[in-house]
């Protein structure tokens, strides 16, 4: 193992993009469609890891909703969540900001008191057991109206003390984060952050409508940005964190080569860049080999990785305090390992 690799491994972690839904791996899909009688257009699980390549982000989306519906009890929500949680403690991330997308799941009759639930145990099971803190994000759908997605909220009012943020995710061309200005305000009046996809395949401009319209504290992907010089600036100067997702933007298109990633130069013109998986499964890799990723492409070095890693603490929802004790620990592993 490499000295970097060994760093990568060794540090404390927090990862703050990663939609539940997109960890779901082959195997548990194979899985749960045996248990709930689900057809699947698949003769086995390689053929569903086969199907895992992808030209574009509806292209990925149409198997991700397809894999979505073998998710139907409690316990196969719990599984999905544990499942996730395990590889954190395997991958020594120690907090995690988790998306989930209540409509992929009530618009096929699967309703909160089924999912939530099996969130819920998971999350307190990982906490007692392994130490990991997680907040949830609930997730709106661009591609449904936004009459839906504040239905989805207003559904979720039972379950408000265990969602810290709403976000806004699925296709984002032709949906532009205005559509969703309404329900954003619902969301920040009721004390939630705000987060948004944006700037990954639709342009910078839905970027300034995620500040400026829906008030986000973050804006998920964002690569983008480096084609506007403006936003650029305004993003270093408010410091509003980017959670970039390397592995995604290769799988999906977005670049066509990891050596084409821009993530270094967002960092080092000054912006609050953080590293993430995404949909893990899908994609190739959870949180470790995106690091591994751009330390083999990108020639990141270990001075980048400690400070994308502090970005990550950074740029959460944590209490202050908290960020500051993960902060502290970073920089005694970094002292441990002798790393200059």
């Amino acid at each position: 193992m490499s000295n970097l690799e060994t760093l990568i491994q060794r540090l404390p972690k927090a990862e703050l993009h990663l939609h539940i839904e997109g960890s779901l791996e082959p195997q548990l899909m194979w899985d749960l469609a045996q248990k709930h009688h689900v057809e699947l257009p698949f003769s086995d699980v390689d053929a569903i890891k086969s199907a895992y390549q992808f030209d574009n982000l509806q292209s990925f989306l149409d198997l991700y909703y397809q894999g979505a519906d073998v998710l139907r009890d409690e316990d196969d929500f719990f599984q999905l969540m544990w499942a996730y949680l395990c590889k954190c403690h395997e991958q020594n991330v120690l907090h995690a900001e988790i998306m989930f997308d209540p409509q992929t799941h009530t618009e096929r009759g699967v309703s909160y008191d089924v999912f939530m639930p099996g969130f819920i145990k998971a999350i307190e099971k990982a906490r007692d057991e392994l130490g990991i803190s997680v907040y949830l994000i609930l997730s709106f759908l661009r591609h449904l109206s936004e009459e839906s997605a504040i239905e989805t909220l207003e559904k979720a009012r039972p379950y408000y003390e265990h969602i810290k943020a709403v976000g806004l995710d699925s296709s984002e061309l032709g949906n532009p984060p205005s559509k969703f200005e309404r329900v954003f305000a619902q969301a920040k009046a009721l004390g939630f952050k705000l987060v948004a996809h944006a700037g990954e395949e639709g342009p910078p401009e839905y970027i300034w409508e995620a500040l400026h319209l829906l008030k986000v504290d973050r804006i998920d992907h964002g690569v983008r940005s480096i084609e506007d010089p403006e936003l650029m600036a305004y993003l270093k100067q408010h410091q509003v964190p980017l959670t970039v997702c390397p592995l995604s933007n290769l799988k999906l298109c977005v670049i066509d080569q990891m050596s084409e990633h821009n993530i270094l130069q967002l960092m080092n013109d000054g912006l609050r860049v953080t590293v993430n998986a995404d949909d893990p499964s899908y994609f190739g890799g959870y949180l470790n080999e995106n690091f591994m990723a751009l330390a083999e492409h990108v020639n990141m070095q270990a001075s980048d990785l400690i400070t994308l890693v502090q970005n990550g603490f950074k740029a959460s929802f944590l209490p202050e305090k908290t960020k500051q004790d993960w902060l502290g620990i970073i920089e005694d592993t970094v002292s441990q390992l002798g790393v200059k």
